[in-house]
């Protein structure tokens, strides 16, 4: 859902001429469009890089359940609570999906769990924000899943070919996710001023946020030119959130809301909207775990794997005598 263009730690593009052959002909597969799979060979460093990223971004899939599961139970009617139910079940899935493509770069589920549950792993920082009332829902379907579509849906061309793969579905069920919480959103302006006003204030509230969800100015993303020459991202921070706002804004004025920036404004010089950037401040504040959310959203997921281990051992026994039998025999 949400692949939160941070910082990978990989070190700046090289000159060809300080590659080794190895490197060289794998930078040829990735200018050739060519998919890298798990058995071929990959620099130390792409590997890590893709490690950090679809982790990451199965980690946001995971974690991404818990303010919307806060409302099935509060859904206003049973076709919204369906609805709702369905979506949370698409996120784990899609989490599932993004797991496996990061386990066939030699890294275990577990591993992938302790760096999140130790930190030293993280997920998309929108969802350390609360979802205070149903509209919430409406502005998470329509704005969050809106930018996370824009992340992946050029994803689907990533260099990794499972990473790739596992996108086209990922991005399929997103514009679902997109389409549910704009109907959300258009059933709220449409009924009492007090339902409109509370779509405007989930508005207010996501915008930014949202707008976070790409990560960086580019001027700050200062890796980004590796994982764009390895076709690891194929876009830009600001290009993405460009798109983003020129794309939304529209949205807006149609659902009668209005967007909560004094500096909006169409530029017809560059075909595009100017708008204030986000708070940086507050967006690294989130990235370390000091957002409005982190400590619930952590500890639930915490809580839900350590509850689960007695689960997880009972498979792995059954697997286990699995096996055996299948020698003996």
């Amino acid at each position: 859902m949400y692949a939160q263009n941070v910082s990978t730690g990989t070190q700046g593009v090289r000159d060809a001429d300080e590659l080794s052959p190895e490197e060289a002909a794998f930078q040829a597969r990735i200018d050739g469009n060519i998919k890298i799979e798990p058995k071929d060979w990959m620099p130390a460093a792409y590997r890590k890089t893709l490690i950090r990223q679809i982790g990451q971004h199965a980690h946001s899939e995971i974690v991404g359940q818990l303010p919307e599961g806060n409302w099935v139970t509060r859904a206003p009617t049973l076709e919204r609570k369906a609805i709702l139910l369905a979506k949370v079940q698409d996120e784990a899935g899609h989490g599932l999906y993004l797991y496996c493509a990061a386990e066939t770069l030699g890294i275990s589920r577990d591993e992938l769990m302790n760096k999140l549950h130790s930190g030293e792993m993280k997920y998309s920082s929108i969802f350390n924000y609360p979802t205070l009332t149903w509209a919430d829902m409406g502005a998470v379907g329509w704005l969050v899943d809106g930018a996370a579509i824009m992340n992946q849906v050029p994803l689907q061309r990533t260099s990794f070919g499972p990473y790739a793969r596992a996108m086209v579905r990922i991005c399929k069920e997103e514009s679902f996710h997109q389409r549910q919480g704009y109907s959300i959103m258009m059933s709220m302006v449409s009924g009492t001023p007090a339902q409109k006003e509370m779509a405007q204030d989930a508005l207010n509230r996501f915008w930014y946020p949202a707008l976070m969800m790409f990560g960086p100015s580019d001027k700050d993303s200062v890796h980004s030119d590796q994982s764009m020459a390895w076709k690891i991202k194929m876009n830009t921070n600001d290009e993405l959130r460009q798109r983003f706002v020129n794309e939304t804004v529209p949205q807006a004025h149609y659902l009668g809301l209005t967007i909560p920036d004094d500096d909006l404004v169409w530029n017809e010089e560059t075909g595009n909207y100017d708008f204030s950037q986000p708070d940086w401040e507050e967006f690294k504040a989130v990235l370390k775990g000091n957002g409005p959310c982190n400590r619930e959203r952590l500890g639930a997921r915490i809580k839900a794997w350590e509850g689960g281990e007695w689960f997880r051992d009972g498979l792995a026994a059954y697997a286990e005598k699995a096996a055996k039998r299948r020698v003996a025999a």
